[in-house]
């Protein structure tokens, strides 16, 4: 197989990567077996890896040579008509530039921390290139993070700089005298707010200062570097990413990532999940805050050598997303579950999308019917793909394999996933339990390392042979996993357990459910019983919600098992999410058994 030309080079010290990139450059990403795949995949660390030298330097060296395939590196537009594209000589460029910055003025050093809260801007890009070469360690942020959240994050870190633009730096100065750690802020894109002359004509911004007090300016800081720089010959177990969870359950974790796992462990996402080769050009609507956009705009796609393309708008537009589909060869495209609701709203038929042909979804489960008004309306599969802050991609559905809906599939190549007990040990086919990845006696590539300060929590998702993921599921004879729900969203009532995804994906089939979040609530009888939340759609919002209400619970009880319907239904206008727009239900359970008395 060409793929594993990949892998030969991994067997030993990593001088070079040609094998990864020439290997990409020939791949033919809709032709592999899973099968054959599944059992032949292995995937083992050098001693030395960094993903800005044996990964995009070496992309560059080939574009240099004439040797790539034409399409940009990064195809950046915005919703004011700016579009820019970078070669992977040019990012290499710039996160020279970006490096020498860091370690410079920024007074950071190997394995110093920086917080990263940017919008879809190239600079994002160039700076996690830079952290990576320098041997800093990058943590992202969204831009959505208030001051209570940034201060949390500083302390927590102990990150000694932090870059932004001109929309967060109030919040971080409202909280930085509490943050001791923190030395250097940089501020990014604040040229824009005078002209080229104004700025020129500024003492403060020619020594590198911003003209917000106490803050670097990240365009002068640039300007001023050079891309002479000797990328740190980083060992592929040393710490390179930070990522805070996205806390669907509790507080953020600090999920520690190295050079190797996710340099190299997002080969098998590139391949097996996004299927990418070094012609595809790949959208991704994750947000700059979300381990998913590292995987799916960054990671992934330029191990593959292909084009990340990247709309920076200031919201999710259903309709805009579309006729971006429609109007550019983009090939591939990942999207969150909650942008495929409202999309499958539009008419579908309207649009045409000539170039698209792969896509994915990630971050929650797809439930059935969406996959169907999807593939109604396309003409394209949607391929769901499981995977967590912790991981690479660990589990999906392929084109090589049947497409079950329900289903999240089978386990990714790389990853041996069964379903476990609380003590690790492996349960029979059918009965639930938890989602265990083997991590003995090999620790796999693409596995974090461990939760930073947090011995105990680690301790406790570590059970036998196994890491669990918190997630329960079942597993059939043909090795499909069927996901049930977190651990703690299970609900158990009259004693059935009950997983709140099959309620919300039997729920999302009647056309009045736009969205919904399913959780347990009190009752005196059952002890718990099923309650839902519901977003309607707009042609509902006027209806009669008691005829509504019945209406809901009988088409649950027809489209699923008769004891599965939620005999309480609360309408409402949004839900609670994370930064990462996954629903937390923990909130809306924690109200229900706070806030009500058994009835």
């Amino acid at each position: 197989m060409r793929y594993l030309g990949i892998l030969r080079l991994l067997n030993k010290d990593v001088k070079s990567i040609t094998p990864i990139t020439s290997s990409f450059a020939t791949y033919q990403s809709d032709k592999w077996d899973y099968a054959t795949e599944k059992k032949s995949f292995r995937l083992t660390c050098p001693k030395h890896f960094n993903f800005a030298r044996d990964v995009i330097d070496k992309w560059a060296h080939t574009e240099k040579f004439g040797r790539s395939g034409g399409n940009p590196a990064l195809w950046w537009v915005n919703d004011k008509g700016r579009e820019l594209k970078w070669s992977f000589q040019e990012v290499s460029h710039q996160s020279k530039l970006v490096a020498n910055v860091l370690l410079g003025p920024c007074r950071l050093h190997p394995t110093d921390i920086v917080i990263v809260m940017l919008p879809r801007v190239p600079q994002w890009w160039a700076i996690n290139v830079a952290a990576i070469r320098a041997g800093v360690i990058l943590s992202p942020g969204t831009t959505l993070l208030r001051p209570g959240d940034i201060k949390y994050r500083v302390n927590a870190s102990g990150a000694k700089c932090l870059i932004t633009n001109a929309d967060c730096a109030d919040s971080v100065d409202e909280v930085a005298a509490d943050c001791p750690s923190l030395e250097t802020k940089v501020i990014v894109g604040e040229e824009g707010k005078r002209s080229q002359s104004e700025v020129r004509q500024s003492p403060i911004y020619l020594k590198g200062h911003s003209q917000r007090p106490g803050w670097l300016n990240y365009e002068e800081l640039t300007r001023r570097s050079t891309d002479n720089i000797q990328c740190i010959n980083s060992l592929s177990t040393d710490p390179m990413t930070v990522f805070f969870t996205s806390g669907t359950t509790g507080s953020p974790k600090m999920t520690e990532h190295t050079h190797s796992s996710y340099g190299l462990g997002h080969i098998i996402t590139a391949k097996y999940f996004l299927n990418l080769s070094r012609k595809s050009i790949l959208w991704n609507l994750s947000d700059t805050g979300w381990a998913k956009c590292a995987w799916s705009s960054l990671f992934a796609p330029w191990i593959a050598g292909a084009t990340v393309f990247v709309q920076d708008a200031p919201k999710f537009d259903p309709i805009r997303t579309l006729q971006t589909l429609a109007s550019n060869p983009i090939t591939h495209f990942c999207t969150p579950p909650t942008a495929v609701r409202f999309m499958i709203k539009e008419k579908l038929h309207n649009y045409k999308f000539p170039a698209l042909f792969h896509c994915v979804s990630a971050g929650e489960p797809v439930n059935p019917e969406m996959l169907k008004e999807w593939t109604e309306g396309t003409g394209l599969n949607l391929y769901e793909g499981y995977g967590q802050t912790e991981t690479t991609f660990v589990c999906g559905s392929y084109p090589s394999i049947e497409q079950r809906p329900g289903s999240m599939g089978k386990a990714a190549p790389g990853y041996d996933v069964e379903i476990v007990d609380d003590e690790g040990t492996v349960l029979p086919r059918g009965q639930e339990g938890n989602i265990g990845i083997r991590c003995k006696p090999v620790w796999p590539v693409g596995l974090f390392t461990r939760y930073i300060d947090d011995e105990a929590r680690m301790q406790s998702v570590l059970r036998g042979d196994y890491y669990l993921t918190g997630d329960k599921a079942t597993m059939d004879d043909e090795g499909y996993v069927w996901f049930m729900g977190r651990n703690d969203d299970v609900i158990l009532t009259s004693g059935y357990r009950i997983g709140p995804f099959e309620v919300e994906s039997a729920l999302i089939e009647h056309p009045a459910v736009l969205e919904s979040a399913v959780v347990s609530s009190p009752d005196k009888l059952r002890g718990e019983v099923v309650k839902a939340f519901v977003i309607l759609t707009e042609a509902f919002r006027n209806a009669d919600t008691e005829a509504l209400t019945f209406e809901l619970q009988e088409h649950t009880k027809r489209v699923t098992a008769p004891y599965k319907y939620p005999r309480k239904i609360e309408f409402v206008d949004s839900l609670p999410k994370t930064v990462s727009g996954k629903i937390r239900r923990v909130e809306l359970r924690n109200k229900e058994w706070r806030r009500e008395k058994p009835n």
